[in-house]
């Protein structure tokens, strides 16, 4: 597919109606041009959150209709995360191929496919198919949206708009929600159709919304389209010096001479993604394999500790705790939804001041208590001949707690850490791997939990959940590395020591702080 005509600020002149009022004619405007591009290219998240949130309501209408057993609900509710694998496979090597903008406008149209299909649906099969074009998209939608905004984002504002993914994510799943809420008093067969169908909309939002955004910096490099790549650096940055920066520094990991100012020039093919499996999963040096097992590790456990359980299952959690009523479950479910929303604004602002341990492991000490809490709350429930009001309202109040930790910490910073810490010439196919984990883990929970409980109890699923949390705060606090203030070439040089990052750090620390004082000198 070929590039628009770029005209004199490397985007095409369309992109600049669209977004005039970010144009960065003075320095000051240059973030707001940045945070529009982190704004439109996140926005296909809130496609695997709509979808995530609506099938937690509509599920029970559907078995209804359909007449489904619980496994076929199951499989309908957590195959889609299967689904997402073919679209995170190659999402990868079709945003080296086409770019990462024309990626987004794919992941769009694909899902918008998908969700016609799912409202239209007669039967269990039909509905299944819809399922499995939507979930392609999904899986191009959760690839390209972090790897497009780490790509575009200056370093100092890295986490903050990275983490948009994350809250369109969650937005995404209060929408769905509410659609439940909405649609649940229209007939059966009328309801759960109109809470998919309507899915479709926010495709077609992403698809004009996205006319308005530049290509990846990064992208353009890798094509050898210095001259464009500098003009989009050129309205991202803070400042023309952070421009010059960020282009050196892309250059020198493209392979591209640090002297060389031409506006086009010819790259090596492994620019453009010709043999990065076999550097990854191969023959991956110290340094790769450290950052795959950072990548993969924080993607299982941010799904392994259960937060897909809670989010598409809240109604059957709720009437495990005695809400028997479909009103009040429905409406306790949309508590789940705007407080999940609302903390992960807190985590927005903070990752970029605080930095990334610091929030990642607040939050699955927190998770870990609410987990063990929710646990002990419902086996009390579960164990007794009459309603225990405490029980009811402290089961209510965990799951709360539990998913607001996880949006201050593990819910955003999986996607920003694993997008920021591949090199270059990796992070497209590696952030791929990443999605790959997340929704191969994802796609188990869902479509395992009902057999789950019903095997081990609702209690015993969720110290289960707890063991699995506490396995990754130990990963998390021996193997990860800070990687808030580094621009994204610089945070590569972090990994390859695992459990001995701690030394390597301070010997960089050390290192820059020796630069700095000998060019004030």
């Amino acid at each position: 597919m070929a590039e628009p005509k770029s005209d004199k600020h490397g985007v095409s002149g369309k992109s600049n109606e669209l977004i005039t009022n970010f144009d960065p004619s003075k320095p000051s405007k240059r973030n707001k041009y940045a945070f529009a591009c982190a704004m439109l290219a996140s926005m296909t998240s809130i496609l695997l959150g709509y979808d995530t949130g609506v099938i937690s309501g509509a599920q029970k209408y559907i078995q209804r209709d359909l007449g489904c057993s619980d496994n076929q609900i199951e499989i309908l509710v957590g195959t889609i995360n299967i689904y997402a694998l073919v679209g995170a496979a190659v999402a990868g090597r079709t945003s080296d191929w086409i770019g990462r903008r024309y990626t987004i406008v794919l992941a769009g149209a694909i899902f918008f496919i998908g969700a016609i299909l799912m409202g239209f649906a007669t039967n269990y099969a039909f509905l299944m198919v819809g399922r499995f074009v939507a979930g392609i998209g999904v899986g191009y939608a959760l690839m390209i949206a972090p790897v497009y905004t780490a790509e575009v984002s200056p370093a100092s504002a890295r986490g903050f708009l990275t983490s948009f993914p994350e809250v369109f994510i969650n937005a995404g799943v209060m929408l769905g929600y509410v659609s439940n809420y909405a649609f649940s008093t229209l007939p059966t067969s009328l309801g759960w159709r109109f809470m998919l169908g309507i899915g479709a909309v926010p495709s077609v939002v992403l698809a004009v919304g996205v006319l308005g955004m530049p290509e990846s910096p990064r992208w353009l490099i890798m094509q050898g389209r210095l001259g464009d790549a500098k003009k989009v650096l050129d309205k991202t940055s803070n400042s023309l010096e952070e421009s010059k920066l960020r282009l050196d520094e892309i250059k020198e990991a493209a392979g591209i001479p640090e002297d060389c100012n031409d506006e086009f020039v010819q790259v090596s093919k492994s620019s453009h993604g010709e043999g990065v499996w076999k550097e990854l999963l191969i023959h991956p040096t110290p340094t790769v394999r450290h950052i795959l097992m950072a990548a993969l590790g924080i993607h299982f456990f941010q799904q392994a500790s259960g937060i897909d359980a809670v989010v598409l299952y809240s109604p059957r959690i709720f009437e495990k705790a005695g809400i028997t009523k479909d009103t009040p479950q429905l409406l306790a479910t949309i508590a789940v939804g705007f407080v999940k929303t609302s903390f992960i604004l807190v985590a927005t602002f903070l990752l970029d001041r605080v930095g990334r341990r610091p929030l990642l492991l607040t939050s699955i000490g927190g998770m870990i208590v609410s987990l063990m809490t929710l646990g002990t709350t419902l086996t009390i429930i579960d164990h007794s001949d009459h309603k225990i009001t405490w029980a009811v309202a402290l089961s209510i109040a965990t799951v709360l707690s539990f998913v607001a930790f996880f949006s201050i910490g593990m819910g955003p910073i999986a996607w920003v850490y694993s997008s920021e810490i591949f090199p270059l010439r990796l992070r497209a196919q590696g952030c791929s791997m990443g999605v790959a984990m997340n929704r191969v883990v994802s796609g188990l929970i869902g479509m395992t939990f009902i057999s789950l409980y019903k095997a081990i109890t609702i209690g015993g699923a969720f110290f289960l959940f707890t063991g699995v949390a506490i396995v990754g705060c130990l990963f998390f606090y021996t193997l990860f590395p800070e990687t808030h203030g580094k621009n994204l070439e610089e945070v590569e040089q972090l990994f390859g020591t695992f459990f001995m990052w701690r030394s390597r750090q301070a010997e960089l620390d050390r290192k820059k702080e020796a630069e700095m004082v000998a060019h004030k000198a």
